[in-house]
């Protein structure tokens, strides 16, 4: 793992940190990195989930937790992060159940078997991540063809911002994925 930055020990965070912890080491089989490593400061770590979850948890989005998490890895692989990719491929391939669609999508979106909706909120977060000054009206237009409003336009901005956040902090501090998340979804546990 990293030692760039020393991540924070489990027991010398605060309760609410260490809750929140405990319960995704319960729901995962392990602690993610990327927790330890913002809980060196507890106050950007709260910072940091709470703007996750109310867009990752967002209700009456039009779009699903694959969709989200799709955002997430494509930008990622545009940003070469490592953590994120791996880290965000491993739920993208479990929530869609597809042990492919990660892959495709952090090295080329292009090339990766989407639909055209999907391929629509690809470019869309490519834009943004890419070249978010070129964005016009052209670029919402094609998400409405697709069934996707003004509202999804603004989690597709949000997502691909916090993660081009997250990566940049996950490059600089060199951030590693756990083992654990090389593997899952890998095999599909059946369709």
């Amino acid at each position: 793992m990293s030692d760039r930055y020393p991540l924070a020990e489990l027991t010398d965070l605060p309760e609410d940190l260490r809750e929140r912890i405990l319960a995704e080491q319960e729901k995962a089989g392990f602690v993610p990195e990327v927790f330890l490593m913002f809980g060196r400061r507890p106050a950007e770590w709260r910072a940091f989930f709470a703007y996750h979850d109310a867009l990752m948890d967002r209700e009456g989005s039009n779009m699903s937790k694959a969709d989200k998490e799709m955002i997430i890895v494509t930008v990622s692989g545009q940003n070469n992060c490592q953590f994120c990719v791996v880290a965000h491929g491993a739920i993208l391939r479990i929530v869609k159940k597809d042990p492919f669609i990660a892959d495709q999508l952090a090295v080329n979106y292009r090339k990766a078997d989407l639909t055209p909706r999907e391929r629509a909120i690809c470019d869309f977060a490519t834009t943004v991540n890419l070249r978010s000054d070129e964005l016009c009206d052209a670029d919402f237009a094609a998400l409405r063809e697709h069934g996707l409003d003004d509202e999804d336009a603004w989690d597709i901005v949000s997502i691909a911002g916090l993660f081009g956040l997250s990566n940049r902090v996950a490059n600089a501090t060199d951030m590693r994925p756990n083992p654990e998340f090389y593997l899952m979804g890998r095999v599909p546990r059946g369709k």
